[in-house]
């Protein structure tokens, strides 16, 4: 999988930035650590079209630290990724979904998730998820020395390891979505492939949850070619959503892939 990986370029999403109209990154002041941080937002897909990069820099920052936040955008393919910091009792339910639905999705969990959940976590990786690394302790990691980077993320893989068995943990997300180019530069030489999304909505608030045709509605209306959806399992509107979501996206002629489906041909 490394091999495959190694080229995740997005050569491909280059290309189509002539289809492509801007993403909206919000910068904040550059810190003593490089280039940004940067908190990644960006300007919705409407209607099939891909969302757009609006920052000039950032689509080399992901090219040259091969960064994921889309698939093949030539298919009707999806991703689906869930965020899990902490469990708020609907990520069974996701899980129930996802194993009706055969669909596959990638887990980025937390230490706290971790140490709080090893039957769910274990249950992940016997009905065939990807589990990723999401960091121990949830920190602005564009703040943290490259020792810390690494102990951020070392501790959740080997207490993974502990519950799952599970050695190859190759996907990481950064908290928050705030990143920079020294701290892809760090996760990348350690072994991790950095994934965002091209697909979200406010979803992480539990006291503002606003019923499942509402997680629906946000996540049907941006739906587009190689999409990577990040949903948090903490929204109990996603876990009453998730079902009509996938059925409904397949209807539309799209297909759930594994991230680590992505391969280098589609970014020729």
């Amino acid at each position: 999988m490394a091999k495959t990986l190694k080229s995740l370029a997005l050569a491909t999403v280059m290309a189509a930035l002539a289809a492509i109209i801007g993403w909206s990154v919000a910068s904040a002041p550059a810190s003593a650590h490089g280039t940004g941080p940067y908190h990644f937002g960006f300007k919705k897909s409407k209607n099939g079209s891909f969302p757009s990069i609006a920052e000039e820099g950032f689509m080399d920052i992901m090219k040259k630290h091969e960064a994921i936040f889309l698939g093949n955008t030539a298919q009707k393919e999806l991703y689906l990724t869930f965020d899990n910091g902490y469990e708020n009792g609907y990520t069974a339910r996701i899980l129930d979904v996802l194993k009706e639905k055969k669909v596959p999705a990638a887990f980025f969990v937390t230490g706290h998730f971790v140490r709080d959940q090893p039957e769910l976590l274990k249950r992940m990786v016997l009905e065939g998820h990807l589990v990723g690394n999401h960091s121990w302790s949830h920190p602005d990691m564009t703040q943290l020395s490259a020792e810390q980077i690494k102990n951020e993320l070392s501790k959740v893989e080997q207490e993974a390891e502990k519950v799952t068995g599970q050695l190859d943990m190759r996907f990481m997300r950064p908290p928050r979505g705030i990143f920079s180019e020294r701290m892809l530069d760090i996760c990348r030489r350690i072994g991790y492939t950095n994934v965002f999304w091209s697909i979200a909505y406010k979803d992480w608030d539990v006291k503002q949850q606003k019923g499942w045709s509402y997680a629906h509605d946000n996540v049907m209306k941006q739906l587009h070619p190689g999409a990577v959806i990040l949903l948090h399992a903490v929204s109990e509107d996603n876990a009453n959503a998730l079902g009509k979501i996938i059925d409904d996206a397949r209807k539309q002629g799209y297909a759930f892939k594994s991230l680590d489906q992505l391969s280098v041909k589609h970014y020729k």
